[in-house]
């Protein structure tokens, strides 16, 4: 009797552990096809890939080619010349689109740009397709702005008497070549005396840090400041903080900033007198065309971009709501004849499971598809 019920007892745990086995099975398969759906819609909310995008010529681009202004003055756009991430050993360099985009709109304006780097040469450059768009694919094919890039001048060489501005573009790499960099140091401690234009954009920032004035302050002290988040930041990598020497945010702040943090992957750009920077890559329209103004010129108009309009629908979605953001998507596609990035929307939405969020990574599909639908209207 012991021998049968020891028997029947190993029977049924057998049979529990195989239910069990088959429900996770199930249920993977389940979580599977769910995914999947999940994939095949999102794939369907995408534009077809434009395969001509990567043709793009700047000497089609109406915005850079009519009522240019005649000769306004040479500003200087400073890159990174670091091609590797800290201790992680990832590539990086400087971000192509916080260059190019930032690029046309002074030279759309007047202004001839020089580019320099602290080592000079060719830099390290980071391309992320996703984000790029007609402005970055015609840099790319822009044999004077390539001739420009490809043979940057070393910071060393740089006479800063030539230039009316400074524009220091953002990128991982920066973080580790720019903030100890004397000749930067100099140009800033320059142009602030002389009252010339300083911008920066997302990670670019960190060539303000250990810049000191005559008087021994902190060019920082009691400045309006944006740059790369901390959030920003820790959402990509996580080890950020074990990675680079410090977080952009938390420097900026302790050595007297006043840092002003927008939405996540959102524009945000800080106006402090002839110091302008940007949260981001999305902040760089704005911060460019800011800089014309404080350079004392209108920026000349310009049709803006999906991606754009898709952050001003993200910006009214985080701030207003989802019907809001219906309403201003109608607005765009079918009053001004532009369009809404759904990629970008998208994005969001991604970054919305990372932070599990479900109903924003819901809604911001619904928002997707409903500027689909408007669009084939």
């Amino acid at each position: 009797m012991i021998f049968l019920g020891k028997t029947v007892n190993k029977k049924y745990v057998m049979f529990k552990k195989y239910r069990i086995i088959k429900w996770v099975l199930a249920s993977l398969a389940i979580v599977s096809m769910i995914l999947i759906f999940i994939g095949v819609y999102i794939a369907s909310l995408l534009p077809a890939e434009d395969i001509t995008l990567s043709n793009s010529q700047a000497s089609e681009i109406v915005y850079l080619n009519k009522n240019v202004p005649f000769n306004r003055g040479k500003i200087l756009a400073v890159v990174t010349s670091t091609d590797v991430m800290g201790a992680s050993g990832k590539g990086t360099g400087y971000e192509l689109t916080e260059l190019a985009r930032a690029y046309y709109v002074f030279t759309a304006n007047g202004f001839d740009v020089d580019i320099a780097s602290p080592l000079g040469g060719n830099p390290p450059v980071v391309l992320d397709k996703d984000d790029m768009g007609i402005f970055d694919y015609a840099f790319l094919n822009d044999v004077s702005a390539q001739s420009k890039v490809r043979n940057t001048l070393p910071l060393k060489d740089v006479i800063g008497e030539d230039y009316k501005a400074i524009y220091l573009v953002g990128g991982k790499g920066a973080m580790l070549d720019f903030p100890d960099n004397k000749y930067i140091q100099t140009l800033v401690q320059d142009f602030y005396t002389k009252n010339k234009v300083i911008g920066a954009v997302c990670h670019g920032p960190a060539a303000l840090i250990n810049v000191t004035l005559d008087d021994g302050q902190s060019f920082l002290q009691d400045r309006q400041v944006s740059g790369f988040t901390n959030k920003e930041e820790l959402l990509l990598i996580p080890k950020a903080a074990s990675i680079f020497p410090f977080l952009l945010q938390d420097q900026l702040i302790a050595e007297g900033a006043i840092f002003n943090e927008g939405l996540m992957f959102l524009e945000k750009v800080s106006h402090d007198n002839n110091l302008i920077t940007g949260q981001n890559p999305w902040s760089v329209w704005l911060l460019a065309e800011t800089m014309i103004r404080q350079l004392g010129y209108m920026p000349k108009q310009r049709t803006l971009t999906g991606e754009e309009n898709a952050v001003a629908v993200l910006h009214t979605y985080e701030t207003i709501g989802a019907k809001a953001s219906e309403v201003l998507i109608k607005q765009i596609i079918q009053d001004k004849k532009q369009t809404v990035s759904r990629a970008l929307l998208i994005d969001h939405g991604a970054i919305a499971i990372l932070k599990a969020d479900l109903k924003k990574f819901y809604d911001l599909l619904g928002l997707a598809s409903y500027a689909k639908d408007i669009e084939n209207k």
